[in-house]
C-alpha cells in the first residue's frame, strides 16, 4: 500500500504485487500544459477522494499520473486479444496506465487507470496518445451507462494534455482516468494460458475469484464455478445493453471484463432506428460487431476464456469440455434470455401475472413493427406510456394502421404506464448531440458537453428545456463512429 497524500489519498499496488508476470512497470508521460476539461465530483466522493484536491496542481498531477503518492507502482498490464476473431497473443494496455488501486468508503477496491497517457513496451506502432474527441465519447457514454443502471467502468476525468496528437489529421490530446472494479479481461487469462508458467493461470484464477466472485472460492471445482460468474455477469451486461439499443462496436476479447463492467468505449453508439444489422464502427466492416450479434459474440468470447480454464477446471480434458460447454451453452442462453424477457417486461409495462412466453412474443411483435417501420428504438418505447394511457400517438411511434393490432393485444395484459416510465429513458446520447459536444470540445467550448451530460446522467424525468436531447433525429440518424487509436 502506498503511503496518504495529505489528502488521504491512497494507491495500493496489489495487481502488481500479485501478478508481477501481467505488470511492466511504467511511467506516464508529463504533459507540462494540463488542464482538466471535465471532472467527476460524485464519483470522486464515491471513491473517498476530495474533490477539492483535484481541482489542486497536485490533483492534476494524480489525473494524470504525473504525481502520485509514494510507494505507488504504475504498471502497463499486459493481455492477449481476439480482435475480430483473430488471436493476438500479446496486446497489453499500449496507450495505457494501471496507477493503482483505492479503497472506498465503503471498503471496496477500484482500479484507477489511464488512457493516453503515452507509449508502453505494449505500444507496438501506436503513439500511445489519446485525443479529445474520443476521451470525452468514453466521459459521456460511461456516465450515461451508468445512469440507465448497467455496470460500467467510469470516467473521473478527462484532462486536455496541450499537445497534439496526428490521426487522419492533428488534434487536441487527451488523457481518461477511468475507474473499474478491475481490468481483468477475457484476454488476461488467454495471456497466462499461452505463458510458459503453468501455475499463472490458477493464480490469475484466484486473483479474480477472491476480487469479484468470491462465492466461487468454496465451489466443489471453483474455476468452473468463476467461468459459470462471469458467464452470468456477462450474459446479463449484454441483454442489458440489447434492451437499451446500445452498441458496443469492438467486442474484442480484451474488452470484455471478469467483473461484468462494460469497458473500453470506442466506436460505440446507442440505436436510433431500430435495425439488428446496425453497426456504427468504421472498423467493423463485415458487421461482426452488429447490435444483433452482441449476445452471440459475448458467448464466443466466454468460450476463450473457458480455453484457457480448461486445465484448471478438469485434469481430463474431454470432462473439462463437457463442463465448460454446459456452461456456454444452457447457462449462458438461459441468463441472456431471463435477462432480456424481464427487462422487456419492464418496458412494456406488463404486470408479473404475464407469462413468459406471452412477454416474449408481444416484445418480439413490437419489436418486429418498429424494424418494418423504421422507427426510433428509445422514443418509441417511452411513447408506449402514453398509449397506456390511452393517448394514442402514432408518428411518435409507428403507423396507427399497424400498430392498432399489436395495442389492442397489448392494452388486454393491463400495461402500468408508470413501469413504463421507470423504465425507459427520455434521454440518451444521441448520437448527433454527442458529435456536436465533441466537436465544440475539440475548439475549445465545453458548454455542450455538459448541457448534454446533465440531461443523460438524469435520463428518466422529462425536463422543460431538454426537449432537443430527447427528440429522434429526423431521417434515422445515419452514423459512423471511429474508434480513435
Amino acid at each position: 500500500m502506498s503511503a496518504p497524500t495529505r489528502t488521504g489519498v491512497r494507491l495500493h499496488a496489489r495487481f502488481a504485487h500479485d501478478l508481477p508476470e501481467l505488470a511492466v512497470p511504467w511511467q506516464a508521460e508529463r504533459f507540462p500544459d494540463a488542464r482538466i476539461l471535465v471532472r467527476n465530483d460524485p464519483l470522486a466522493r464515491e471513491l473517498g477522494i476530495d474533490p477539492d484536491f483535484l481541482r489542486t496542481e497536485a490533483g492534476l498531477g494524480f489525473l494524470t499520473g504525473a504525481a502520485l503518492p509514494e510507494g505507488a507502482v504504475p504498471v502497463a498490464q499486459a493481455y492477449a486479444g481476439h480482435q475480430f476473431g483473430g488471436l493476438s497473443p500479446r496486446l497489453g494496455d499500449g496507450r495505457a496506465l494501471l496507477l493503482g488501486e483505492v479503497t472506498t468508503p465503503q471498503g471496496e477496491l477500484r482500479d484507477i487507470h489511464l488512457k493516453g497517457s503515452g507509449p508502453t513496451p505494449f505500444a507496438r506502432a501506436g503513439d500511445g496518445f489519446a485525443a479529445v474527441g474520443p476521451m470525452l465519447r468514453e466521459y459521456v457514454i460511461s456516465e450515461a451507462m451508468h445512469a440507465l443502471g448497467i455496470p460500467t467502468t467510469r470516467s473521473l476525468a478527462v484532462v486536455a494534455t496541450g499537445r497534439t496528437v496526428q490521426r487522419d489529421e492533428p488534434l487536441p490530446g487527451a488523457v481518461l482516468t477511468r475507474v473499474a472494479r478491475s481490468h481483468l479481461r477475457v484476454g488476461s487469462f488467454t495471456y497466462a494460458r499461452l505463458s510458459d508458467d503453468p501455475q499463472l493461470v490458477g493464480r490469475l484464477a484466484d486473483v479474480a475469484i477472491r476480487r469479484h466472485h468470491p462465492e466461487a472460492a468454496d465451489a466443489e471445482n471453483p474455476a468452473l464455478a468463476l467461468l459459470q460468474a462471469v458467464t452470468a455477469a456477462q450474459a446479463e451486461l449484454i441483454a442489458r445493453w440489447v434492451l437499451v439499443g446500445f452498441v458496443h462496436g469492438v467486442m474484442n476479447t480484451d474488452n470484455m471484463t471478469i467483473s461484468g463492467e462494460a469497458i473500453d468505449y470506442g466506436p460505440c453508439a446507442f440505436l436510433d432506428v431500430f435495425d439488428p444489422s446496425t453497426s456504427f464502427s468504421s472498423i467493423d466492416r463485415g458487421g461482426r460487431y452488429a447490435f444483433g450479434n452482441q449476445p452471440g459474440i459475448g458467448q464466443w468470447n466466454l468460450a476463450r476464456l473457458a480455453e484457457a480454464l480448461l486445465p484448471l477446471i478438469d485434469a481430463d480434458s474431454t470432462r473439462a469440455i463437457e463442463a465448460a460447454e454446459l456452461v456456454l451453452t444452457a447457462e449462458y442462453t438461459e441468463r441472456y434470455q431471463a435477462t432480456w424477457r424481464e427487462g422487456m417486461r419492464a418496458k412494456l409495462g406488463l404486470p408479473a401475472s404475464v407469462d413468459a412466453a406471452t412477454v416474449s412474443a408481444v416484445a418480439s411483435g413490437f419489436l418486429g413493427l418498429l424494424e418494418a417501420q423504421q422507427a426510433d428504438y428509445t422514443s418509441s418505447f417511452r411513447a408506449l406510456a402514453a398509449v397506456a394511457r390511452g393517448e394514442f400517438r402514432p408518428p411518435t411511434v409507428v403507423d396507427s394502421l399497424a400498430l392498432a393490432p399489436w395495442v389492442a393485444r397489448w392494452r388486454d395484459l393491463a400495461p402500468d404506464a408508470a413501469l413504463i416510465e421507470r423504465t425507459n429513458p427520455v434521454y440518451i446520447p444521441r448520437n448527433a448531440l454527442v458529435e456536436e459536444a465533441l466537436t465544440a470540445a475539440e475548439a475549445g467550448d465545453i458548454a455542450p458537453l455538459h448541457g448534454l451530460l446533465d440531461a443523460v446522467t438524469d435520463p428518466y424525468v422529462a425536463r422543460p428545456g431538454l426537449e432537443r436531447y430527447a427528440d429522434a433525429p429526423a431521417g434515422g440518424g445515419a452514423y459512423t463512429t471511429f474508434c480513435g487509436t
